[in-house]
């Protein structure tokens, strides 16, 4: 969507983007917080990269088509350009448990002989493709096609009246196709991210999957009383499953009232960590919980803590959980941990 729909080159430093849409209109221009140097400084070794494009009969430009045969060939130019890059050299798309092992095994090495954040150029990003609301999916029959193309995890909506379940904002359920898709998702092994679900959507959607689950990118409901954000029955439902949940870092999705064009300044990193922490005492682990920014969800910092100037920045919440008194293994497998062995367990079946 960045790349795209906006025209940013993520190759460039946010800071190189920014100049350039120093003078651009609109949410999140100028102000952009994640591009491709960044990420490197972050140790951002492996993260899920989306493919978004609904068809809601609600259209917006760049997100919202008119029909689903526009969301289907969005959604086709979006993995294309993750093949691109990977064809450039500057990301590697994970579609395995041996891939990822081979990935995360070359970073941890890196990263053991490479401390300092000036450090030489990084081993490739590591991308999982994911896909943010089903509609590019013209029909379940061909999801095997996108399966080919990298595809490894989907969730069935995203804001509005998706085509294959309610998503945010609305009371709607399944759509009559999806069964049908979490079938297909099911056989192929595909992962159901639970993000964006309407709360009639995701409880008939672990009627009919009965697999691991995920979200990529959700808060707690308990800290901001919004249906984005997920009830506790929620969070111990996705735990239950072996699943794991990635904090968000959208102010408005981290402290209760804020809205965008609020102040920024209001919110912090460790009100983020504060979401993390009600969900590990929740289901009293730390292991079903990490790190699903939305960074580049399109925001910037204008939407984000004060804190945090770009994504390289969510390495002070390494300091944040410790400062709470969670344990040097805790915090490893929230920063990282938790997402490498949930996607190496399902991959292993």
């Amino acid at each position: 969507m960045n790349a795209l729909g906006w025209n940013r080159d993520l190759r460039q430093s946010a800071y190189t983007i920014r100049a350039q849409e120093a003078h651009t209109p609109g949410k999140g221009k100028g102000v952009g917080t994640v591009a491709f140097p960044e990420m490197r400084k972050g140790r951002m070794a492996l993260s899920f990269a989306t493919a978004i494009a609904r068809s809601t009969g609600r259209p917006a430009p760049n997100i919202d088509y008119l029909s689903s045969a526009q969301a289907h060939a969005v959604g086709m130019g979006h993995i294309a350009y993750y093949h691109a890059l990977e064809r450039q050299g500057d990301v590697r798309v994970i579609r395995d448990a041996a891939s990822l092992d081979r990935h995360m095994n070359e970073w941890v090495a890196w990263d053991a002989t490479h401390p300092s954040d000036d450090s030489p150029e990084t081993p490739p990003l590591g991308f999982v493709i994911s896909m943010e609301g089903a509609d590019p999916i013209l029909e379940p029959g061909e999801l095997e096609a996108w399966w080919k193309q990298g595809l490894r995890m989907i969730s069935l909506s995203h804001y509005g009246p998706g085509r294959y379940a309610g998503g945010t904002g609305t009371e709607f359920g399944l759509g009559a196709q999806a069964v049908p898709l979490l079938t297909e998702m099911k056989r192929l092994n595909i992962l159901l991210d639970l993000t964006h679900c309407s709360d009639e959507a995701f409880w008939q959607a672990l009627d009919h999957y009965d697999g691991r689950v995920m979200a990529s990118h959700n808060n707690c409901r308990a800290l901001v009383p919004h249906q984005r954000q997920f009830t506790d029955d929620q969070i111990k439902a996705i735990a239950s499953r072996g699943g794991v949940i990635g904090a968000a870092m959208d102010n408005w999705m981290i402290r209760a009232g804020w809205r965008h064009g609020d102040d920024p300044a209001l919110v912090c990193l460790d009100d983020a960590v504060k979401h993390i922490d009600y969900m590990c005492q929740l289901v009293r682990s730390a292991r079903h919980v990490g790190i699903g920014t939305d960074l580049d969800g399109g925001y910037g910092r204008e939407g984000s803590p004060r804190d945090l100037d770009t994504i390289a920045d969510l390495q002070k919440i390494v300091g944040l959980l410790a400062q709470r008194g969670y344990s040097r293994d805790d915090i490893t497998a929230i920063m990282w941990g938790n997402w490498s062995s949930f996607l190496r367990t399902v991959w292993a079946k």
